[in-house]
């Protein structure tokens, strides 16, 4: 869900703008809407938004001074200028906004503007997750984003990672379960290198810390320590063999 503030002096500008998000960008909720840009300073600062709707033209202070109130790490939201003036595309550019809408807001580049900051948002929290992890020495921790923080869960605690299209369900000891918005690949691409986990199927990844036994019947399934089966390529089975018994000497 992106978090998104609204910064308009004009109230219907602001209604308006709010009505088209609700109707066409069903993944954005507006947390605050400000008529003036020390109210929107404000609760920038307050509600840590990811996106910010950002008029140009309002009495006291222009839009264009919005970052020179904040410092550089305070700087975590983007921002999509909405302005009735065409002669600011320019600066908006040069100011590194993620798109510019001229006013009356049209419905297909609205959501063509957030889809656009969804593509570099998804890309950011990739890189942050890689970073996070490559600072390890061994992969001892792994850092999943949820929501605007990261939570660290330690790799051994992992029996496996069911993928369902663009969400991972990670399944840890103690009966925890966690769900991301991160399809299987990214997980494999950061946790199969370790020699503990194998993508045994499509749609898993397992800790072979785990592995209880391999059961050919039924084409072939995984006994996990905790009960639980999970199925097995075929082409996965002499992988998961060798993982095994690398771990076993």
């Amino acid at each position: 869900m992106i978090r998104a503030i609204i910064i308009d002096d004009e109230k219907r500008a602001r209604l308006n703008l709010a009505l088209l998000i609700n109707e066409y960008c069903s993944d954005v909720t507006i947390i605050a809407e400000c008529e003036n840009l020390p109210e929107g300073v404000k609760a920038i600062r307050k509600n840590k938004p990811d996106l910010v709707f950002l008029d140009i033209e309002m009495p006291g202070h222009s839009g264009l001074e919005l970052l020179d109130f904040f410092d550089e790490n305070e700087i975590g939201f983007k921002i999509i200028f909405t302005t009735a003036y065409q002669e600011y595309a320019i600066q908006a550019f040069k100011f590194s906004a993620v798109d510019y809408l001229l006013k009356p807001i049209n419905p297909t580049e609205l959501t063509e503007a957030v889809n656009r900051f969804s593509k570099e948002k998804e890309k950011i929290e990739k890189y942050t997750l890689l970073k996070e992890n490559l600072k390890q020495d061994s992969i001892k921790k792994i850092a999943i984003p949820t929501g605007n923080s990261l939570v660290f869960i330690e790799t051994e605690k992992i029996i496996y990672i069911k993928g369902e299209g663009a969400y991972s369900e990670i399944f840890c000891l103690d009966n925890e379960k966690l769900l991301v918005s991160r399809n299987l690949k990214n997980f494999e691409d950061i946790m199969c290198i370790h020699q503990n986990f194998v993508r045994n199927h499509k749609s898993y990844i397992v800790n072979t810390n785990f592995i209880k036994a391999y059961i050919k019947s039924d084409g072939g399934s995984l006994e996990l320590k905790n009960g639980i089966q999970i199925p097995v390529s075929n082409e996965k089975i002499q992988t998961i063999l060798e993982a095994i018994e690398i771990i076993k000497r």
